[in-house]
């Protein structure tokens, strides 16, 4: 299968050696990156290609620190993807299922441990994610509060 976290050069090395220090925001196959490199197995979603089509995503408004601080559950989000992280695989032990789709496919995801590690299967910079800045604007606010705990004065 082409197109995988396999053909994406560093990115799985990137995610396992530097994502514990540096914070990461995995778009689309960042998220599949980010999914493999903890255990996850990525695969064909069964319910086909997306490619410039809006989905409905729901997220999880329990969890503290993710990229949805402020935005509506749901909102529209722009899919252009034909792999997923299957949910059987899910490595639930390292990271925590955040977002989803009304069929259940996994859209956004970050680490247990290491919160500054984030994706989203979506595009927040798509014109059909409706809330796709406010997405982004939250994550930089997630590497301010990384960096204020971890960096010396």
């Amino acid at each position: 299968m082409a197109g995988t976290p396999q053909d994406s050069g560093i990115s799985l090395q990137t995610v396992t050696e530097l994502g514990p220090s540096i914070p990461l925001f995995g778009v689309c196959m960042g998220l599949q990156c980010i999914g493999e490199a903890f255990g996850g197995k990525v695969v064909r979603s069964p319910y086909g290609v997306v490619h410039g089509k809006g989905s409905l995503v729901h997220y999880d408004e329990k969890l503290d620190g993710t990229l949805f601080y402020d935005i509506p559950n749901p909102f529209q989000a722009g899919r252009y993807h034909s792999l997923v992280i299957e949910k059987d695989s899910f490595p639930h032990d390292t990271l925590e299922i955040v977002a989803w789709t009304d069929d259940g496919l996994i859209m956004a995801a970050r680490h247990r441990i290491y919160k500054h590690i984030q994706g989203v299967q979506f595009h927040p910079e798509s014109i059909i994610t409706t809330e796709g800045r406010l997405m982004v604007n939250n994550f930089i606010k997630i590497i301010e509060g990384y960096e204020a705990s971890n960096c010396s004065p």
